[in-house]
């Protein structure tokens, strides 16, 4: 039989777990509008936009208590420190109360933590001296184990808000020849868990679809999701009887595929 596992939520507490990600490199105008609907209807914690779409977001949520999250560096994590900075800054400045950047993954696949730690302590001292708050994306498929106990290591010592799995475009050549990725798994949000530090959050996004996949990453100790099926979980949250008030909810745990910890 399957494991069922349970856990006490709320409407709201889930909504407010959700960044709305409107990021998809296709997105027009008209796609970040309408999706911005949805951020003020199911009133998540924030809309998680591209820089040059912070203008928009910000006329769309005016009077909602919906934030504003940028992503900077992104997907790649590719850009200078120097322009990172003030990406981050021009993002805070132009109305973005969350910042999610990415970092230099080459830079940490080579063991050069001296350069990773200070873009990143660099960036989260621009974003809170504005402040806003720093999300810090490992893009967790590109990693090794040791590469993210270390990069969580990094992140408590520099007092970031939350580490973040993945962007949700770390596609990885796989052996047919295809692109994949893997996104938010059980084993690598339980080593972010055990290695960052109590004041650290975990942001869990790529592969968190269903209401059945939120839950267990709540269960697992993730306060916050990237999520496009935002509608998708909401709804069926209302169908399973959740509202105003906390009910013990019944969850699928997600599948554990063959990744090791034990770091």
């Amino acid at each position: 039989m399957a494991q069922i596992n349970t856990l006490a939520v709320s409407l709201s507490q889930l909504a407010k777990m959700i960044d709305h990600s409107l990021l998809h490199p296709t997105m027009t105008d008209e796609d970040i509008i309408n999706g911005l609907k949805i951020s003020k209807q199911y009133n998540v914690a924030t809309a998680c936009v591209k820089p040059y779409h912070i203008p928009l977001a910000k006329q769309e949520l005016q009077g909602t208590d919906v934030d504003i999250c940028a992503v900077i560096g992104f997907p790649h994590g590719n850009s200078t420190t120097e322009i990172k900075v003030q990406e981050a800054i021009a993002a805070v400045q132009a109305g973005g109360h969350e910042i999610d950047m990415v970092v230099n993954i080459g830079k940490a696949l080579g063991g050069d933590w001296g350069y990773v730690s200070q873009e990143i302590e660099q960036i989260n001292t621009a974003v809170v001296q504005q402040g806003a708050i720093l999300k810090v994306i490992f893009e967790n498929d590109y990693l090794q184990p040791e590469h993210i106990v270390h990069l969580c290591k990094i992140c408590t010592q520099l007092g970031v808000a939350f580490v973040k799995t993945s962007t949700g475009y770390g596609f990885v050549k796989q052996a047919d020849g295809s692109y994949n990725y893997k996104g938010a798994t059980v084993n690598h949000l339980k080593l972010m868990r055990q290695y960052s530090g109590p004041g650290v959050q975990i942001k869990a996004a790529g592969g968190v679809r269903s209401l059945d996949d939120l839950l267990h990453v709540m269960s697992l100790g993730v306060t916050r999701i990237g999520a496009t099926a935002t509608v998708a979980i909401i709804e069926d949250a209302k169908k399973r009887g959740i509202g105003m008030d906390q009910i013990q909810v019944e969850f699928k745990p997600m599948a554990v595929d063959g990744e090791t910890g034990g770091y």
